[in-house]
């Protein structure tokens, strides 16, 4: 089960307004907005559509895919392979509702 509540929960507290169901949420901050897409590792197929699809040009250019702590490396390997056309983030979350960000940028 892909980490909703978690992803929900993590921008409200950061101070964004989150709004949408399912897996697909926006979260709203003064001028920014970010897409914010709830993921789990088992489907590979629903993912790499969702990693390379880069929406309309009304959409969000800002993405953030939430997942659990376990799969945030593959993920983050895949949106580096895919280079979507957007700008990206991936946060790892835990059943404790810990978290860590991984940026897109690649190691230096």
């Amino acid at each position: 089960m892909p980490p909703v509540e978690q992803a929900r929960e993590i921008f409200t507290r950061l101070g964004y307004v989150v709004s949408g169901e399912g897996t697909e949420l926006t979260a709203e901050r003064k001028w920014r907005t970010v897409r914010v897409t709830a993921m789990t590792g088992g489907d590979a197929e629903t993912a790499q559509r969702v990693l390379t699809d880069g929406g309309d040009s009304d959409e969000p250019g800002l993405r953030c895919f939430v997942t659990w702590d376990g799969y945030t490396g593959e993920l983050r390997e895949r949106l580096l392979d895919a280079k979507p056309p957007y700008d990206w983030a991936v946060i790892g979350v835990d059943d404790h509702g810990s978290y860590e960000v991984v940026h897109g940028a690649a190691p230096a």
